[in-house]
């Protein structure tokens, strides 16, 4: 049974989440603040987080942060907050995934179950190569550390996961149509924009000039290509 933390200082719509998520088999825990949200979060018996921003105490982009800075579990931000400047400063923190509300319970469901699906994916250990080595940049998919010019790099989830896609596909050019259904896949009803955004957050990460990308290319018009 998988667990999910439930960060929400709304009871009704934290209640409404549980009930759902419990009736699909999970293992839920409900935290209405913050630091406790955050506390909890930290104790690593959660396979996924599913975190308001507007809390008390501490907000949900602090926790963001801190806990990327010791789990790369899924993260789910779900927030009335619909701006785009939101969505891109929820995912630059490190999130994986963004609804607003109101939300369709059914959707969140289907977005749990998809990443969750991904996370256990990349964490196992029956990948076929187990290294990859491009220009200096080298991914270990054992160990899921990805190094540049011998100095580790630390990736989020997503990060990891589209990274991989481009490395283990290198010289095609992908839309980021194809990106969406199969790095989201084909339920995600997010934005395209959530593509360039996670592009970008590698580029900084993984390129010496991240304006003039070695790496992953963006073909314009199309979309992006990895050069090995």
């Amino acid at each position: 049974m998988k667990n999910i933390l439930i960060i929400e200082d709304d009871l009704n719509i934290a209640e409404l989440e549980r009930d759902y998520l419990q009736l699909n088999g999970y293992k839920v825990d409900i935290v209405q603040d913050g630091a406790g949200g955050l506390k909890k979060a930290l104790s690593g018996v959660y396979d996924i987080l599913i975190v308001d921003l507007m809390l008390p105490q501490k907000d949900g982009f602090e926790i963001i942060k801190e806990v990327r800075k010791k789990f790369e579990i899924p993260l789910i931000v779900l927030s009335a907050r619909n701006e785009d400047i939101d969505k891109i400063r929820g995912l630059d923190y490190g999130a994986d995934d963004y609804l607003t509300k109101p939300f369709s319970p059914a959707e969140l469901m289907a977005r749990i179950k998809s990443h969750l699906k991904r996370y256990e994916r990349l964490t196992g250990k029956n990948t076929a190569v187990e290294v990859i080595n491009h220009r200096g940049l080298e991914i270990n998919t054992a160990s899921h550390k990805v190094y540049v010019n011998g100095k580790e790099v630390q990736l989020t989830t997503k990060e990891y996961e589209i990274l991989l896609f481009f490395a283990a596909n290198p010289n095609i050019v992908f839309t980021k149509e194809h990106l969406v259904d199969t790095l989201w896949g084909e339920d995600y009803y997010g934005d395209l924009a959530t593509v360039p955004v996670h592009i970008q957050k590698i580029r900084k990460k993984i390129e010496k000039d991240p304006a003039n990308p070695e790496y992953i290319e963006t073909i314009w018009g199309t979309g992006y290509r990895f050069n090995p």
